[in-house]
């Protein structure tokens, strides 16, 4: 019966999932999904994306959280609109939940959605919410065995940002071994090195970014 009751989940998951992309894709709208540990970064690469390519197309952002509203307070100050979403203790966001909110947005003046999502490296991995693509972080104070530890996060993302690159030099981390083994289970993945703080990799992940979303909007 447990087995059966989270099949019918997902299946009803999907289904939500595919009706977001479809009403997106009439809205010209494109929904990136981005996901990783507390700690990793994910505002800041929000932040980041949004003072690069805020000239070029109109964003939004989801910001998910089990509580409080402290990441969404720091998009509302880049002046972007954006709509907080608390999960009160669920470890992930559901298509619903993005469903929901959607209508919050005028999605007639918005290119983009950015949906920060629950920090961890499990279950957000194994919900599909109804975007266009996916972008993993792991951060270099993490480790280096995470792909291995949870490869169903990394198998299924367009593109795995090693983020805070910059710190490198202070942590032992075998970017090679990291790098291996998301290309042995996802061989199209595109992998960059970014640092926020030295700007290393930004403007070739800001590029690849871009290239995406203008393949999704036209």
């Amino acid at each position: 019966m447990e087995i059966k009751v989270v099949h019918q989940i997902l299946e009803w998951n999907e289904d939500v999932s595919d009706k977001i992309k479809s009403d997106l894709t009439k809205k010209n709208v494109c929904l990136i999904n981005l996901m990783g540990s507390p700690g990793a970064g994910k505002t800041s690469i929000i932040t980041t994306i949004i003072n690069n390519l805020s000239d070029k197309f109109n964003i939004g952002v989801i910001e998910g959280d089990i509580a409080g509203q402290i990441d969404a307070q720091k998009m509302k100050d880049l002046g972007v609109p954006v709509v907080q979403l608390n999960t009160d203790g669920a470890c992930h966001i559901e298509a619903m939940s993005i469903d929901n909110i959607l209508p919050e947005f005028d999605l007639d003046t918005l290119d983009v959605i950015f949906v920060e999502n629950i920090g961890n490296l499990v279950c957000p991995a194994e919900f599909n919410i109804g975007e266009d693509m996916r972008i993993a972080l792991l951060s270099i104070p993490e480790g280096d065995d995470k792909v291995e530890k949870y490869p169903l996060m990394f198998q299924t993302t367009d593109a795995l940002v090693l983020n805070k690159y910059d710190m490198i030099e202070y942590f032992d981390f075998d970017e090679q071994r990291a790098i291996k083994n998301a290309k042995d289970i996802n061989p199209k993945i595109s992998i960059f090195k970014v640092s926020n703080k030295t700007t290393e990799g930004v403007l070739e992940f800001i590029k690849y970014l871009e290239n995406k979303i203008t393949e999704k909007i036209g």
